[in-house]
């Protein structure tokens, strides 16, 4: 996981060299560099690897039984809450497919550039015989669009990143090349507002979501 700053704005880049799994690592990576960002930037800025944004909990860790799992995945809720409730602008460059976990990042960030091809992003979790927790539950009912909630969360649709956009999962999609560009840009604009007054208002306007999720967090 590579941190650098450009204009106040962190930029951290997701790559494991295989599928950006959401392990342990990744977690303590995400969390680490978010409280570096948060005292030295305006801005965060995330991106994937080429053609992969990231395929999801680490199924290795999931697969070593109950207890592993559900600590994994409780410890993914506090680092998707923290991206949630982050005081400042964070922005997603979805480089390619992003499922599950993946696709809940994006819900977690403010602003969620995907790529143009052909890539799924999307939730899964019924599709292979699991239910949402709570975290999963608020977040796509405060971040999507209610025409696809049955879709996306009880039918496991999977969006190419055009109808991502009107799913809810992106805001925006470009060409590749244009993708790292893109985000900066997007981050830039959104410092020209207060900083202060962007963050409680985030907090004011995710209230309940992110009482919910607090709530559940172990």
């Amino acid at each position: 996981m590579d941190y650098r700053t450009e204009d106040n704005i962190a930029i951290i880049t997701i790559d494991d060299g295989k599928a950006n799994a959401v392990g342990h690592d990744f977690i303590d990576g995400v969390m680490a560099h978010l409280d570096k960002a948060e005292q030295e930037a305006n801005a965060a800025v995330f991106l994937g690897r080429p053609g992969l944004f990231s395929a999801g909990f680490d199924l290795k860790e999931i697969q070593k039984g109950p207890q592993e799992a559900t600590a994994l995945v409780n410890k993914g809720a506090h680092m998707l809450y923290r991206l949630f409730s982050f005081p400042a602008p964070v922005v997603a460059g979805c480089t390619g497919h992003a499922v599950a976990a993946g696709a809940f990042f994006l819900l977690s960030c403010d602003t969620r550039i995907g790529v143009e091809g052909d890539f799924s992003l999307g939730l899964n979790e019924t599709a292979i015989g699991m239910t949402l927790p709570v975290f999963g539950q608020e977040l796509a009912k405060d971040r999507l669009s209610k025409r696809h909630l049955t879709a996306a969360v009880i039918q496991s649709t999977m969006y190419s990143p055009q109808d991502a956009v009107d799913a809810g999962f992106l805001d925006q999609v470009v060409a590749p090349e244009a993708l790292a560009d893109a985000c900066i840009a997007a981050a830039k604009k959104l410092c020209e507002l207060p900083k202060e007054t962007y963050g409680l208002m985030k907090r004011d306007t995710r209230a309940a979501p992110l009482a919910a999720i607090e709530a559940s967090l172990v």
